[in-house]
């Protein structure tokens, strides 16, 4: 597991709030995602088609 999410009680990962600004995501996961750090992580997952923050996560860390 990456980062330091907490699982829910059936032991799936819980999700993450789609209101969190992309800044902080930047920051925690040290990738840069080409947008402004004041949008919210739901509005980028919706524009780019990608389903969870763990598959952005993924395909970001395999460009570097």
């Amino acid at each position: 597991m990456r980062g330091d999410r907490s699982r829910n009680d059936d032991g799936q990962l819980r999700q993450k709030r789609s209101d969190t600004h992309i800044g902080t995501i930047e920051k925690k996961y040290d990738i840069d995602l080409g947008v402004r750090s004041d949008m919210h992580l739901g509005t980028y997952l919706e524009k780019n088609n990608i389903a969870s923050l763990n598959d952005l996560i993924k395909d970001k860390k395999t460009d570097k």
